[in-house]
């Protein structure tokens, strides 16, 4: 689906970053694109600002190091509220990544180890949550899920670091701005979860832990054949 048809088919608005309480000073500066009723703002490279004094970061405390990653309620309010909430009580606490795919995505929030089970901070499933201004880019903090609107407490963290051709082609198919697929092409990702899965985070430091973890031997069900646990997450709000 174009980029233009994404946004009318879920009815998203579009604004300059800037204009959001509590988003980076140092945010690129929004550009427009496009004409009449396809024209859109957008801010490219939004997700990759490191955190500053007012923003919101979580330090995912793994067997394998420390994974630190920069939250955005203002894009993403119900699904970083979810990830706050159940990292706040515990709720990840001794959790393993239950599904590593190296060059894709490493996959947990699951408290039963299994990926099939889990559930929000609200005992039911929340919506899908989109913005132009978070995709899917190496880094990027993602909502799991079974189809539109099923999050529940799942996520995962993309780990792939090249685009192929197809996916670049992809990307021009689908009308994607060239400011866009030139992030794709310096920093890589799964654009193919663009509009399926909620960004709501970024990393801004430990994907070298991320990559340690996509590299750990698994069974044929991608489940690491020694467990990679998830110790703590701590939540700083409104400090680094």
């Amino acid at each position: 689906m174009r980029i233009i048809n994404i946004i009318k088919y879920t009815g998203l608005v579009f604004l300059c970053a800037t204009l959001f309480a509590g988003c980076s000073k140092n945010a690129p500066k929004p550009v427009t694109i496009g004409e009449g009723a396809n024209k859109i703002t957008l801010t490219p490279g939004y997700q990759f600002v490191k955190p500053e004094e007012g923003d919101i970061t979580a330090t995912i405390k793994t067997s394998m190091g420390e994974i630190k990653v920069r939250l955005f309620p203002e894009k993403a309010p119900k699904a970083v509220e979810n990830f706050v909430t159940h990292a706040k009580n515990g709720y990840y606490d001794n959790v393993i990544f239950h599904r590593v795919i190296d060059g894709f995505m490493i996959q947990g929030g699951d408290p039963l180890g299994t990926g099939y089970g889990g559930e929000s901070i609200w005992g039911e499933p929340f919506e899908d949550e989109f913005s132009l201004d978070l995709f899917n880019y190496r880094g990027a903090l993602s909502m799991a899920n079974s189809g539109p609107d099923t999050n529940g407490s799942q996520f995962f963290i993309v780990q792939k670091k090249k685009l192929t051709d197809s996916d670049i082609n992809m990307l021009k198919l689908n009308g994607y701005p060239d400011e866009i697929i030139n992030l794709y092409k310096k920093h890589g990702g799964t654009p193919h979860l663009d509009f399926r899965h909620t960004v709501f985070g970024h990393v801004y430091e430990g994907m070298d832990v991320v990559d340690k973890i996509a590299a750990t031997k698994t069974d044929e069900g991608d489940k690491p054949l020694e467990d990679v646990v998830i110790e703590t997450i701590t939540v700083s709000e409104g400090k680094k």
